[in-house]
């Protein structure tokens, strides 16, 4: 299922984020500071130059643009989400909110700069996101997308499997059953990007990093999940029982987490 799909399918996953924004903004990992110096050398913004940023969530990826002084509009469907950002972004008088969905935003045409959003996009069909992202961004601007993937690499990532399935599940983390390899999940949309005809060819850039957990920190991550929070809780809080006996059993009360950062970079044409 490619994410568009999955957005038309399951709406109600897009939103499950907002149930408790307090916990996904303590705990969801940020960007590395690399990626950010990129989007910025890649654009090459000016003082004065003005940011639309889809799905900011608790603006942990906002945060660094607002510090440098840009004017940001920032969109989310979470209203206790923006609540958590804008008690962030408090300082920074140019940052400004939306709250509704992308798709339903009154458009402002060739008006911004650079158009983000960070680990979000995916939930807007492409269709609709990409053409509307263009249509937003001044002739020349810039389009950045960026996640944070999972690898899933090491002994613990081989080991939890057993847990899922006993839960009836083999998607650990927020990955589909049917999820491409990564290296081919990367290739495919770029491709899309670049079959809108509406950007330069899309170049994409990654950054590998990694964060430990202790075991309450790590079921406090997995409960930020879409998935996660949609299990029966009977059957969620067995698996979460059964990971945190795993974590604590065999590795010593941590898991040191791999992460891919992965970038797509383009221009409006």
């Amino acid at each position: 299922m490619n994410p568009s799909t999955a957005a038309k399918q399951s709406p109600s996953l897009r939103s499950v984020f907002n149930e408790d924004a307090a916990a996904y903004d303590a705990i969801r990992p940020g960007y590395p500071p690399l990626l950010i110096e990129e989007i910025l050398s890649f654009s090459q913004m000016l003082a004065n130059g003005s940011i639309l940023e889809i799905g900011c969530g608790t603006g942990q990826a906002s945060l660094p643009f607002a510090q440098r002084g840009y004017a940001m509009l920032c969109i989310d469907i979470g209203e206790d989400l923006l609540k958590v950002a804008r008690q962030k972004l408090l300082a920074f008088p140019g940052v400004a909110f939306w709250h509704g969905a992308f798709e339903h935003w009154p458009m402002q045409p060739d008006t911004f700069d650079l158009f983000l959003s960070a680990t979000a996009f995916h939930w807007v069909p492409r269709a609709v996101g990409y053409p509307r992202a263009a249509a937003a961004l001044k002739p020349g601007g810039t389009l950045a997308i960026f996640s944070n993937e999972h690898p899933r690499q090491g002994r613990f990532f081989e080991e939890v499997q057993a847990v899922y399935a006993r839960y009836g599940t083999n998607k650990p983390e927020n990955a589909s059953s049917n999820q491409l390899d990564l290296s081919d999940k990367i290739r495919e949309l770029a491709e899309y990007i670049d079959s809108t005809r509406l950007f330069t060819p899309v170049g994409v850039r990654t950054y590998p990093w990694q964060k430990t957990y202790t075991t309450a920190e790590y079921i406090a991550l997995l409960n930020t999940y879409s998935d996660h929070r949609s299990m029966e809780p009977d059957r969620r809080e067995g698996l979460y029982t059964g990971i945190a006996q795993l974590i604590d059993q065999r590795f010593d009360g941590q898991v040191t987490k791999e992460y891919l950062a992965v970038l797509y970079l383009a221009k409006k044409l």
